[in-house]
C-alpha cells in the first residue's frame, strides 16, 4: 500500500522551523564530514551554503539550493564534439563521459550550445546542421541520430537540467573552415547578413534577422524538453581594428538609413540597444508563451553601463561597444536569471569580482536569479594559468549574502572540469559540492506545488517503490541514519528508492522525499519508517 504524504505544506513550514529553534547544527562548509549532533549554539540553514548531512531529528532541514552549471561550446569544439570528424558513436560517447562527470560532481545543470553560428546540432527546417560536428555545414552526422534529443534524455536521466545556449546574431565564426550550406541564412537572405572582419553577422537592425532567432527557439520550444533558453554576450560583435589600429564600425548603414527612413528618431547608438532590447523582451516573451516553466538566461559581459559603475570598476563597455543595455532587461525582468561573466580574479580591483557581483545584484529588482559565470578554463598549463584556489574562492564569495538572487554560478567550460586541470574537479567535489543542491526555485513562473510522490515497499528490502504524478522530473531525497540525515537528488525516472546501507554511516532508518516540479517548487514531504 502506498503512503503518498506525511506532512501539509503549511505543517512542514511549521515543523521545520521548529527544528530550526531547536538549535540543530547544519554543516555549511564541510559538506562531506560525518553527521554532526545537536549543536550548543542555533546555526540557520543557509541556502547558498549545500547541505549533505544534517542531525538527528523527526524532521529533515530544508532542501540545500544552488545553481551548478557548466557550459558546454560547441563553436570551434571546444568542448564537445572534441573534433569534427567523430562517428555518432564517438560523439555519443563524449557526451556521456561530459554528462557522467557533470553528474559525479553533482552539478544540477548543463548549458549546451545548440546554435553556434546560425546553424544547429540538431536537424532542423530552419537552419543547416553545424559543421562542428561533420566538418561540413549541412551534413549530418552518420549514422544519423538527433544530438540535443540525446543530450536531453541523458541529461534527464542523470538529474542535470539541459538548457539549450543559442548566438542570437553570429552566422559565422571566424575559424568557419565549411562553405555556407545552401539553406544558411547568408544564402537564403543575405541581405540581413553583414561581413565584419572574418565573421559573418545578422545584423540587429534588420527585422529578419530577428525573426529568423526568435522562430529558431520557438521551434526547439516547440520539440524538444529543455529546461532554459540561453544566450551569451555576442550581440552587436565586440569591435575589431584595422591595421592602423583604429576600431571599425558595423556595417549597418543599410538597416539604419531604412530606420531613419521609417520616421525613426533615436540616434545611432540608442537605435542599436533598442534593437538588442526588442530581441531581448521578445525572446523572453517567446519563451514564456510557448512554456511557461522553462527559464530563460542570459550572460553578458561582466562590466556593466559606465555611467553606474561602483567607484574604482574600470573596462570595457558593453552598453557602448555591444549595445547591450542589461541593466533595463534587469529592472524588466525580461529574463529568469543572469549569469554575469565574471572573468577576473577576486583580487583584481579595477574589476572587482566580490564589487561586480554585488552591483550586478543591486540592478535585480525584479528579484531574477543571479548567477555569476566564473572563468575555470583560466586553469591551464601556460605561465599565466590560474590555480584551483581562485575558483574555490569565487564559488565561495558566490556563496556570500545570496539573498538578492545569488544561489549559483557556472563554468566556462566544461573542458577544464572534464580534464580535471590541476585537480580543479577533484578539489570542487571534495570542498564544494560535497553534497546534492537543487537548483532554486523560479515562483515567478508558477507557484503550484507537484503532487506529493507516494511510497510503498518494494519487491525486496532494499527498494521502495515510488509512484509520481506526471511531470515530475527529479525527487528530493532525505535519508536519517543514526548520526543524522543525508540528502541526495535523484531523477524521477526511476521507479524506487534504493535503501541499501550506505558505505559511511550505514542502515537508512527513515526516508522522506518530495518531489520537484518543472519550476523549482518543492511538494510536500512523504515519510517512509524502516523496520
Amino acid at each position: 500500500m502506498f503512503s503518498c504524504s506525511l506532512f501539509s505544506n503549511s505543517s512542514l513550514r511549521r515543523r521545520l522551523a521548529r527544528w530550526s529553534v531547536l538549535g540543530w547544527l547544519v554543516l555549511l562548509q564541510a559538506c562531506g564530514t560525518p553527521p554532526a549532533g545537536p549543536a550548543s549554539q542555533p546555526a540557520p540553514v543557509a541556502q547558498a551554503a549545500p547541505v549533505s548531512a544534517a542531525p538527528v531529528g523527526v524532521e529533515a532541514p530544508p532542501a540545500p539550493r544552488e545553481f551548478r552549471a557548466a557550459w558546454v561550446s560547441t563553436v570551434a569544439n571546444i568542448d564537445w564534439p572534441s573534433r569534427r570528424d567523430l562517428s555518432s558513436d564517438k560523439q555519443k560517447a563524449e557526451a556521456l563521459a561530459i554528462l557522467d562527470n557533470a553528474a559525479q560532481l553533482k552539478l544540477n545543470a548543463i548549458v549546451l550550445q545548440v546554435r553556434p553560428s546560425a546553424d544547429a546540432i540538431y536537424p532542423s527546417d530552419i537552419e543547416p546542421w553545424s559543421e562542428y560536428l561533420t566538418g561540413e555545414q549541412g551534413k549530418p552526422p552518420a549514422p544519423l541520430y538527433d544530438p540535443l534529443q540525446f543530450w536531453i534524455e541523458q541529461a534527464h536521466a542523470r538529474g542535470l537540467e539541459l538548457h539549450a545556449w543559442f548566438n542570437p546574431y553570429r552566422a559565422r565564426n571566424g575559424n568557419g573552415k565549411s562553405a555556407p550550406a545552401a539553406n544558411h541564412i547568408s544564402k537564403t537572405a543575405p541581405g540581413v547578413v553583414r561581413q565584419y572582419g572574418d565573421l559573418l553577422w545578422m545584423d540587429p537592425g534588420e527585422p529578419a534577422a530577428m525573426q529568423q532567432t526568435l522562430a529558431v527557439i520557438a521551434d526547439v520550444l516547440r520539440r524538444y524538453d529543455v529546461d532554459g533558453i540561453h544566450i551569451d554576450d555576442y550581440f552587436y560583435p565586440y569591435p575589431i581594428k584595422n591595421g592602423g589600429g583604429t576600431e571599425l564600425d558595423f556595417p549597418d548603414d543599410a538597416s539604419w538609413i531604412a530606420y531613419l527612413q521609417s520616421g525613426g528618431a533615436l540616434a545611432r547608438a540608442d537605435w542599436r540597444r533598442d534593437n538588442v532590447n526588442r530581441l531581448v523582451q521578445a525572446i523572453y516573451q517567446r519563451v514564456h508563451q510557448e512554456k511557461s516553466w522553462v527559464k530563460f538566461g542570459i550572460s553578458p559581459f561582466g562590466i556593466g553601463r559606465p555611467d553606474r559603475l561602483p567607484p574604482g570598476i574600470t573596462g570595457f563597455s558593453q552598453y557602448d561597444k555591444l549595445y547591450a543595455d542589461v541593466e533595463l532587461w534587469l529592472a524588466n525582468g525580461w529574463l529568469d536569471y543572469l549569469a554575469p561573466q565574471l572573468y577576473w580574479p577576486l583580487e583584481q580591483a579595477p574589476q572587482a569580482f566580490r564589487v561586480l557581483r554585488d552591483y550586478w545584484r543591486a540592478q535585480n529588482t525584479q528579484g531574477r536569479h543571479v548567477w555569476p559565470g566564473l572563468y575555470t578554463s583560466r586553469i591551464d598549463h601556460s605561465e599565466k594559468s590560474w590555480q584551483p584556489e581562485e575558483i574555490l574562492n569565487q564559488v565561495d564569495a558566490t556563496r556570500e549574502s545570496g539573498e538578492s538572487g545569488g544561489t549559483g554560478h557556472l563554468h566556462f567550460s566544461m573542458a577544464a572540469l572534464a580534464q580535471n586541470r590541476k585537480n580543479i574537479r577533484n578539489r570542487l567535489g571534495a570542498e564544494k559540492y560535497a553534497g546534492a543542491a537543487l537548483a532554486p526555485a523560479s515562483p515567478w513562473l508558477g507557484k503550484t506545488a507537484p503532487a506529493a510522490p507516494c511510497l510503498a515497499p518494494g519487491g525486496d528490502p532494499k527498494t521502495l517503490k515510488l509512484r509520481l504524478e506526471d511531470g515530475v522530473r527529479l525527487l528530493a531525497v532525505w535519508k536519517r541514519y543514526a548520526q543524522g540525515w543525508v540528502f541526495t537528488t535523484q531523477a524521477a525516472s526511476g521507479s524506487s528508492i534504493d535503501l541499501s546501507d550506505d558505505s559511511q554511516y550505514g542502515k537508512p532508518v527513515q526516508v522522506l522525499v518530495s518531489a520537484i516540479g518543472r519550476t523549482g517548487i518543492e511538494s510536500a514531504r512523504t515519510s517512509y519508517n524502516l523496520p
